[in-house]
């Protein structure tokens, strides 16, 4: 058995090393493991309340009612959002909400849908 990784793009199992790269016979893909690799470490995994991770253009639904700084309106427990971007920061998810406009979120207050 080999230790060759599968394809990213089709998941073929049936990938073979050409100098240094992978190359899938299957759907013709062909990457470097090292430069997959440094990708993966730079990227931030965010994770939503229960633990699923979050990426952009996901629908979620918020799971606390928060109240909007400066402002005395609130989001409201169960509201919608649609095509979540995220940021780094401290509030990792940049949206459009529907009434309030855009806005920065914690994903610790959010459940991808």
């Amino acid at each position: 058995m080999s230790n060759l990784p599968n394809c990213p793009k089709c998941n073929s199992e049936y990938t073979y090393e050409d100098r240094d790269l992978f190359v899938c016979p299957e759907c013709a893909y062909e990457w470097n493991q090292e430069s997959e690799d440094e990708n993966n470490e730079n990227q931030k995994i965010v994770k939503d309340a229960n633990g699923n991770i979050l990426n952009d253009g996901d629908t979620i639904t918020v799971i606390k009612d928060l109240k909007i700084k400066g402002s005395s309106s609130v989001v409201k427990i169960g509201t919608k959002v649609k095509n979540i971007r995220l940021v780094d920061g401290d509030h990792d998810i940049d949206c459009k909400i529907d009434g309030f406009g855009a806005m920065k979120l914690k994903s610790e207050f959010v459940k991808k849908l």
